[in-house]
């Protein structure tokens, strides 16, 4: 994982936790948000695996059951052990195997970013997340008035609040710190919304900041 992509998912997860008061947080505030966002982080991440680890013994469990009802092993002597029989692969097992995959990258991904966060050699992270937030900070108002304009036909107090912390970290990245390639902001923003949000997020997403980038001129 590179350092700026884990970057933008710490400072989701740190605004996240941000009250309406933006302007009152100080640096110290955001330090601190910020282990606390790692151990949220290493937390979720622990469930996530504990479900993942959960359903593969019950899968596991389902197929050692399949295994010893077939009729295969069901005609063997009592004491026997069990031999392997042909099984057909089910829409839900398929489905809870994506499932487990999911939970167990959303794990992994969680534990890379409070790696690469706790890494001195990996302090970007951290710093860029913070230079975000601080960024947003400074130009809240302006931010948030430029997703309210876009958002036509959307009260801004009723859009999901995930979708706007998205939008706010590309907006600003976009307009106020312009350092990572417009390509790369709007990508992560959109991969955010599909990992995060609701099915419909990427596109409405991906739509206002297509009228960013347009209107402001930024290539």
């Amino acid at each position: 994982m590179q350092a700026r992509r884990a970057a933008r998912e710490l400072a989701f997860i740190l605004f996240s936790q941000f009250n309406e008061k933006i302007a009152n947080y100080t640096k110290e505030n955001l330090d601190e948000i910020i282990i606390k966002s790692i151990r949220l982080l290493i937390s979720n991440s622990n469930d996530e695996l504990k479900t993942s680890l959960g359903a593969l013994i019950d899968m596991k469990n389902r197929i050692e059951d399949y295994e010893a009802e077939h009729d295969t092993n069901l005609n063997r002597p009592m004491g026997a052990k069990n031999i392997a029989v042909p099984m057909v692969m089910t829409s839900d097992m398929i489905s809870r195997i994506d499932e487990m995959i999911d939970v167990a990258e959303k794990a992994i991904l969680g534990l890379e970013i409070a790696e690469f966060t706790t890494l001195d050699s990996q302090k970007e992270v951290k710093d860029y997340a913070i230079k975000i937030a601080q960024t947003y900070k400074e130009n809240n108002e302006q931010v948030d008035d430029i997703i309210k304009n876009y958002a036509k036909g959307w009260d801004f107090d009723r859009l999901i609040k995930m979708d706007k912390d998205i939008l706010k970290i590309a907006i600003t990245e976009l307009l106020y710190i312009k350092e990572a390639p417009m390509k790369v902001v709007i990508d992560e923003a959109i991969e955010l919304a599909k990992k995060y949000s609701t099915d419909d997020s990427a596109s409405f997403i991906n739509g206002i900041l297509a009228k960013v980038i347009v209107d402001n001129g930024i290539k």
